[in-house]
């Protein structure tokens, strides 16, 4: 098959790989649809040691079962594979599974490729009306859907007082503005420099979108803030901007380094809550609010091949994409 492949910090090529091969335990996939990630991005700079190269990346995928108990549907990929038996899944947390593979980290290879192995379990049915480009947004979607969710939840105020600020206007900031919106939360302004982006950002939904270099945020003006990008900058306007008694929900995984005001965190009691991809319930809410249309029309991706997307990191790298995803098709 053919398959788009991280050979080395900020280079990827389309090349030959190893099919795989049809057994009892794992389902074969055909996809026609593969998200680029900011995990993605970060295996590619060579910033991710958890990718080293060669690997195929890629885990936001949707396509057709070619092999195994659901051969013949057309599906949307869970790639979080975790134990069933540890104390985090057995309490249903499996995204804190100590035992959890994802998709595009050794050892399992991920979904810019023509086909992909993965348990069935894994595996969601579509609807035929559903578009594969859609299906592969339910994965970014779900984390941004569990992140809300625990941010709404640790609010002490009423959702019609709140305010929210989302930091940054890629694929889970988009998201999480969406589903903020979905789950009740009316007063939402996004973050995004990128005046490119920014325009596309502000067509998708009923949000306002803030340019944070030449429009400074105000300190202490939200309930919930969600940081979509992780680093240290942004962590720190996370800090900044909410209000004594609010919530920061830290998506991003763009660095480790400083930014977070723990002495304000501490003075005036706000909560930080650090989240990671979903729970199995999280990810089915989000496929059927997709099909339910919760999300809006979710028209605001960019579909590139797959023999093409070497050039499409190329391009994400350098800023010149202004869809808050790509997709590609293998």
């Amino acid at each position: 098959m053919k398959a788009l492949v991280y050979t080395g910090p900020k280079s990827m090529a389309y090349q030959d790989a190893a099919t795989p091969q049809p057994s009892d335990e794992v389902a074969i996939v055909k996809v026609h649809s593969v998200g680029i990630c900011g995990s993605d991005m970060h295996g590619y700079l060579g910033h991710d040691d958890r990718r080293p190269a060669p690997l195929i990346l890629g885990h936001e995928a949707a396509g057709v079962v070619t092999s195994g108990p659901m051969t013949g549907k057309r599906v949307t990929v869970n790639p979080m594979v975790t134990c069933l038996e540890c104390e985090a899944c057995q309490e249903g947390r499996p995204n804190i599974c100590p035992n959890r593979q994802l998709l595009s980290m050794p050892p399992r290879e991920g979904a810019f490729a023509e086909f992909l192995e993965i348990p069935a379990r894994n595996l969601t049915e579509i609807p035929d009306d559903m578009s594969f480009d859609h299906a592969a947004l339910a994965e970014p979607i779900a984390v941004c859907w569990h992140s809300v969710r625990l941010g709404i939840a640790a609010l002490s105020r009423p959702l019609d007082k709140c305010r929210a600020l989302v930091i940054g206007g890629g694929a889970i900031g988009v998201g999480s503005a969406l589903c903020l919106k979905a789950q009740g939360l009316k007063a939402v302004d996004v973050a995004e420099p990128n005046q490119r982006r920014a325009d596309v950002v502000a067509s998708i939904g009923d949000f306002n979108v803030i340019d944070p270099i030449n429009d400074s945020l105000a300190d202490s003006t939200y309930d919930l803030v969600i940081d979509a990008v992780g680093y240290g900058g942004t962590r720190a306007s996370a800090s900044a901007t909410v209000k004594p008694g609010g919530v920061i929900v830290h998506i991003g995984l763009g660095d480790s380094g400083e930014g977070f005001d723990v002495r304000r965190a501490t003075l005036q009691e706000i909560t930080f809550i650090g989240t990671y991809t979903y729970t199995d319930q999280d990810f089915a809410d989000t496929v059927a609010g997709i099909g339910s249309g919760l999300f809006g029309s979710l028209d605001w991706a960019e579909v590139r091949p797959l023999s093409e997307g070497a050039a499409a990191f190329s391009d994400i790298l350098s800023g010149a994409v202004a869809a808050p995803k790509i997709i590609l098709h293998p």
